[in-house]
């Protein structure tokens, strides 16, 4: 079969005409750096969102990274997280000198638990980040009533697998202190290269981002703070403002596929991700959970069909993490991790595909 995990090849059939368009508006004027589509992009966004203040970045990590600093964290802070996301979620607290924190997951979800967030609060703690894994939210209300009964604690959402999801009635990325996402080629909403963003309807949050990617200026050679070199290519800008008008036609086939698995797996007993009645997904991954992983995965290899595991080590459980820093137990992250696999998801993913993967997995 041959099957992509994501298909950016027929995306960008589909959208050749407004890429290429865009692309080449930007080869002619030539402003590579902070060109006009960055505003344009950050302008759309912004709005998309809900959220007062749009801020790209080079890559989600810098996202973070940036946030974080904008928030003041450095050496000796806590800032509460999961251990089931990626590496950049507790990579960009330890840059700066913070520990982070690891709470245990939802086993249905797969995110943060909020019920736990609260005892594992001290006086250090500075920051909460729960990441919005596999397309959905964390339990956003929940965490951020945590953290104002003890003192306004920020809460960063990591939404790097789930921008254009809704919780509540909200978009993910304007549902707490600071939200951010990544634009990286195999997320929902993604550039040709690296590229993220920052968003806040904090004025001084934002101001405070925005200085901090261009090397900490408020202008030119004026450097207020500690900045990095954190802006987002114009190019990509071009990319993610040529798929931005598809994108909510992308959210609906995602949601249409993640259904037909959802319903088709559920009818075979398989256990899978859940997804909660108050908030959508946009179905970053479909993910599922099973005892027989390897088995799976050949099966579907030999008939040319890729899976991934997103993620077979919590990082509490990464050496490096356990050599820095006090372990704490996270049981249900440490099984999860031995389960989960993640099935092709692409908005351009056929009825027929799905039937045929399902097919195999009822016979493994």
């Amino acid at each position: 079969m041959n099957l992509p995990f994501i298909d950016l090849r027929a995306q960008y059939q589909a959208l050749q005409p407004k890429i290429q368009a865009r692309i080449n508006a930007v080869l002619e004027h030539g402003q590579y750096i902070m060109g006009p589509e960055v505003q344009e992009l950050e302008e759309r966004l912004a709005a998309y969102t809900g959220a007062r203040h749009c801020i790209t970045v080079a890559s989600g990590t810098e996202a973070l990274l940036i946030s974080l600093m904008a928030l003041g964290i450095g050496l000796g802070d806590e800032v509460i997280t999961t251990p089931f996301t990626f590496v950049a979620t507790a990579e960009a607290i330890v840059r700066l000198g913070a520990v982070p924190v690891f709470v245990d997951i939802e086993a249905d979800t797969c995110n943060i638990n909020a019920s736990l967030i609260e005892e594992a609060i001290t006086t250090k703690t500075k920051a909460i980040i729960p990441v919005s894994l596999y397309g959905q939210t964390a339990d956003m209300d929940e965490i951020n009533a945590v953290a104002a009964r003890h003192g306004d604690i920020p809460v960063i959402e990591d939404a790097a697998q789930s921008f254009g999801a809704v919780y509540k009635g909200r978009k993910s990325c304007n549902l707490s202190t600071i939200g951010c996402t990544s634009f990286f080629p195999s997320k929902p909403l993604g550039c040709y290269g690296d590229g993220g963003a920052i968003f806040t309807s904090d004025e001084g949050l934002a101001q405070a981002c925005r200085e901090i990617r261009v090397h900490g200026q408020s202008k030119r050679y004026v450097h207020t703070r500690i900045g990095v070199g954190g802006r987002m290519d114009t190019l990509q800008c071009a990319v993610v403002l040529a798929k931005l008008d598809r994108f909510d036609w992308e959210i609906e086939k995602r949601q249409e596929i993640g259904d037909r698995y959802n319903r088709m797996l559920d009818k075979n007993n398989f256990s899978r991700i859940l997804q909660q009645p108050d908030r959508t997904s946009v179905f970053a991954q479909y993910t599922i959970l099973s005892k027989d992983r390897e088995k799976i995965q050949v099966a579907l290899k030999r008939e040319g069909i890729p899976t991934a595991v997103h993620y077979p080590i919590p990082l509490n459980n990464q050496e490096i993490y356990r050599s820095l820093y006090l372990h704490t137990p996270t049981p249900v992250a440490e099984n999860t991790a031995k389960l989960v696999i993640s099935l092709p998801m692409s908005p351009y993913l056929q009825n027929n595909h799905v039937d045929k993967i399902v097919a195999i997995l009822c016979q493994c």
